[in-house]
């Protein structure tokens, strides 16, 4: 029993192996990740539209959740700047202005994220962690980062945005700073100098949390709100009461494919931070159990009527720097972040929203990486173009078009790659090798036999290439062929119709030019898959042997029987 609930709850495995020693360890971090996740999840409760008290449910339910499912040990779950982002770019248009609405479209594109990342793991698709190449997602987050920053200015500033996209509110910015509201910039001014000071003289301590605690003890002792500096208003802690959505159901069509996208891309984002983390404490991770963790987590950010989370990198690193030993530290985290939803509300309705803006800025700062994309342009061009086109995407047409561009590139990018992969041809070397044939000339062509390989499994839409690619390579041979093998390992890993018709073709050609068409690899499933689609194998047809060396063995040894006959 226990076993198959291990491989349901990984974290129960080593919660149930708890060693005393952790604990130390593990109550210090928890205390540090709780310090750095209050501010932050009330100033993306605020970036994703909703009350402050929904950015504290949505760190507690899922950082419990993934604690018992989750496989990393270090990864802390919670609100994120790019999710919030992104729900709030699609939510916002349609609220149209309903707060309740509002609200009830978040909770509900958040279970749906959460629907579309079980689906996933139950069809074993962790593997969508290497969907989003390295530059497609950096220049996602980027994008998104600079986004967050341009919106934020109108909260430290005190006016507010008319137009919805980024180019039009930067055109706006002259008459948007004659509009700057002074006690408003002063409050966001000293949240600054607070945190820098604390980051200087305590570089250990949640300054985000100093800064805004600060910020809201002025407001609450001088009464700033009658200056016109907005704080975040009434804060109703206590338990959350689930509320089944009362909207038009129709309106859920708009949600399905920004929730599969954010699904996507909060799984990769986490992946990246889980793997980081991981690799430095030297264990393993699944990426499935981690699509499940992560869809679990959304579920219970939902049912408590919280918003999507992801991995959170400032987090986890907190954790980590802290010496996080166990998944432990997420539930004494969540406890504390509980009792303060429950209990300790009614503070916070004196933090300033120039104190959150700022706060907002500086996490956003922390996801821009402008150099590390400009060092692309030294190190992979093709990369930096890439990651150009996926951050002006999001910044021109949108965090949410921009995302499903990004997801579109991830899929163009792996068609190219399947479609028009690279080849080699093959030779040996003394001591009798098989690698490719470079300018080192380690290895050597085999007399009249021509050996190639394709670097991709072939499929309908890359075998006329394939078929092009071969032909090209073998007219370009100077010496008297008369046989060429093909590496059937990489190229021929299941039955494709169409590749068999495209290999009939192949075989057609080479016999006229007395060429012998020969396949090295695979030789019980291909021998399956030529009596399916009706091809002849052995001297009437097609060779197929079980290995290169074999291949190259039989070869040589009827070369050398010719010859014998013919002296």
């Amino acid at each position: 029993m226990l076993p198959r609930l291990y491989n349901i709850m990984p974290g129960l495995k080593v919660l149930f192996n708890y060693e005393r020693q952790w604990l130390a360890d593990d109550a210090k971090a928890a205390l540090s990740v709780a310090a750095v996740a209050l501010p932050v999840a009330i100033a993306y409760a605020q970036l994703t539209g909703v009350n402050a008290v929904v950015g504290l449910y949505s760190c507690v339910l899922p950082m419990i959740i993934y604690a018992l499912f989750g496989t990393s040990k270090q990864l802390i779950v919670g609100p994120d700047a790019a999710t919030c982002a992104v729900i709030a770019a699609v939510v916002t248009p349609l609220a149209a202005g309903d707060i309740v609405k509002h609200w009830q479209l978040v909770i509900t594109m958040t279970a749906m994220t959460g629907f579309w990342c079980i689906i996933a793991s139950r069809f074993k698709l962790g593997v969508l962690a290497d969907f989003l190449s390295k530059p497609i997602l950096m220049g996602l987050l980027n994008g998104v980062a600079i986004t967050i920053i341009v919106g934020q200015f109108s909260k430290v500033f005190g006016f507010t945005f008319d137009e919805k996209y980024l180019l039009e509110r930067l055109g706006g910015v002259p008459d948007y700073l004659s509009q700057a509201h002074v006690p408003t910039l002063l409050t966001a001014l000293l949240t600054v100098s607070i945190y820098f000071v604390m980051k200087r003289l305590k570089p250990t301590w949640p300054a985000s949390m100093f800064a805004i605690a600060f910020a809201a003890t002025l407001v609450w002792l001088f009464n700033l709100e009658q200056f016109g500096i907005k704080t975040i208003g009434i804060v109703d802690g206590g338990l959350p009461l689930f509320k089944a959505p009362d909207f038009d159901l129709g309106i859920i069509r708009e949600l399905v494919i920004p929730a599969l996208n954010l699904a996507i891309v909060s799984f990769v984002s986490m992946m990246l931070t889980a793997r980081s983390f991981a690799a430095k404490n030297s264990y393993d991770i699944d990426a499935d159990k981690e699509f499940m963790a992560l869809g679990m987590a959304n579920f219970a950010s939902a049912l408590s009527q919280g918003f999507a989370v992801s991995g959170a990198d400032s987090r986890t690193a907190v954790n980590d720097a802290n010496g996080g030993k166990t998944q432990l530290v997420s539930i004494i985290a969540a406890i504390i972040i509980g009792i303060i939803a429950i209990f300790l509300t009614a503070p916070l309705e004196f933090i300033p929203s120039a104190a959150l803006g700022v706060v907002l800025i500086i996490a956003s700062i922390h996801l821009l990486d402008l150099k590390a994309v400009w060092q692309l342009r030294l190190k992979d061009r093709q990369a930096f173009y890439l990651t150009l086109t996926t951050l002006f995407a999001v910044l021109l047409i949108g965090v949410i078009p921009g995302i499903t561009l990004a997801v579109l590139l991830g899929l163009f990018q792996f068609i190219r790659t399947v479609m028009r992969p690279t080849d080699n041809i093959l030779g040996v070397d003394v001591n009798g090798v098989v690698r490719s044939l470079d300018t080192s000339d380690k290895a050597k062509a085999v007399d009249g036999i021509f050996i190639y390989r394709f670097n991709s499994p072939l499929t309908y839409f890359n075998s006329s290439f394939f078929k092009r690619r071969l032909l090209e390579q073998y007219a370009r041979q100077k010496d008297d062929i008369q046989c060429v093998i093909i590496d059937a390992v990489p190229c021929f890993t299941h039955l494709d119709l169409s590749v068999m018709a495209m290999l009939a073709d192949l075989n057609i050609i080479f016999k006229k030019r007395g060429v012998r068409l020969e396949l090295a690899g695979r030789k019980r499933q291909l021998l399956a898959w030529f009596k399916n689609a009706d091809i002849k194998s052995g001297s009437d047809g097609i060779y197929v042997h079980s290995d290169l060396y074999l291949a190259l063995r039989i070869n040589q040894s009827k070369k050398i029987t010719d010859e014998e006959v013919q002296d």
